[in-house]
């Protein structure tokens, strides 16, 4: 094994750097609902995200981080500079997006830009079939599951509390939004902090300084603890679309919608399978608001979140080019 070099400590600071836009850009999937409803004080909301954040990262295993490592692109057919290149242009495309106040998915910006500057770089044969049919998938499971989940859950709600009066609903709700909004919060660790721990490893192993792709726990905390920082530091203008620009939110909705959430990113995680968290809060917040009537839901902002969703893909595909065509060259 080698000795660390200047082009693998500069990977490795861009992965950590998309990492920390991660948790800046994602924040609100946690706790966007939870504070809106008016049920937890923003940065009380704030604290408990960053804590499981971390805690979901670090106790869920590796099958999605491993996912990302080996099955995206063929770690022997690429170099540093494919790394570097697509955490860079999620890394920008993530900033920009967050000032803009729009939540975008983290996830397909990271395999779009490793597709991105591995096809730049290495060709069409450098993509690997297995792990672009987990990301279909999670793509399912992420915008059909998430708002299927959320309102047949509402529903179910609905015809369970028929009977009850409005300030109990309100009441019950209210404490139990806080267990659901730490489910979320977990369970967007689990899922999206694996992502770049998967990253981080790849680097080490193109860099020479590891020798397979067994993600350490050093790995696990480090990431983890970027990834919790920027949820600390939290994205508050994402946070206010997410949570009072897409539907009229109480907290037996917040509930409903973390729970059907945070339930489908599980299912994907225990699978292995990379999804789009926001994608899937996002859904459950539209599936939460259609139960009561469509119009609850405020359609134009849901078509700005989408057409933020559509663009992330080519638009982190050419930024990744880009970046590993002049990493190429410097590296």
């Amino acid at each position: 094994m080698s000795d660390l070099t200047l082009p693998l400590a500069i990977v490795l600071f861009l992965v950590l750097a998309a990492e920390f836009v991660n948790g800046l850009n994602d924040a609100p999937n946690a706790i966007a609902t939870v504070v809106s409803t008016r049920v937890l004080h923003p940065y009380h909301a704030l604290a408990m995200a960053s804590v499981l954040n971390v805690m979901g990262a670090a106790l869920t295993g590796t099958a999605v981080a491993t996912t990302i490592g080996k099955d995206i692109v063929r770690p022997e057919a690429i170099g540093l500079p494919v790394v570097g290149a697509a955490v860079l242009g999620i890394a920008v495309w993530g900033a920009l997006a967050t000032f803009r106040g729009l939540p975008i998915s983290i996830s397909h910006g990271l395999v779009a830009g490793l597709a991105g500057a591995g096809l730049a770089t290495a060709g069409t044969g450098v993509l690997l079939w297995s792990g672009w049919q987990k990301v279909l998938i999670g793509l399912a499971i992420s915008t059909v599951g998430g708002f299927t989940l959320a309102l047949l859950l509402m529903v179910a709600i609905y015809w369970v509390m028929s009977r009850a009066r409005s300030h109990s609903v309100r009441a019950i709700f209210g404490r139990l939004q806080i267990v659901s909004a730490g489910f979320m919060a977990f369970s967007h660790g689990s899922n999206d902090g694996q992502k770049f721990m998967g990253v981080f490893t790849l680097a080490m192993v193109l860099g020479g300084v590891q020798a397979d792709l067994t993600v350490h726990l050093w790995v696990i905390l480090l990431c983890g603890s970027v990834m919790g920082l920027g949820t600390a530091i939290g994205g508050w203008r994402v946070m206010r679309t997410m949570g009072f620009g897409l539907t009229k939110l109480d907290p037996v909705h917040g509930f409903a919608a973390e729970t059907a959430a945070a339930s489908a990113i599980q299912v994907a995680t225990s699978l292995g399978i990379p999804l789009s968290t926001t994608h899937t809060i996002n859904t459950a917040i539209m599936g939460v608001g259609a139960s009561r009537r469509l119009s609850a839901v405020r359609w134009s902002v849901g078509g700005n979140i989408i057409a933020a969703w559509v663009l992330t893909f080519p638009a982190c595909f050419a930024l990744a080019a880009v970046f590993a065509l002049i990493f190429d060259r410097l590296f």
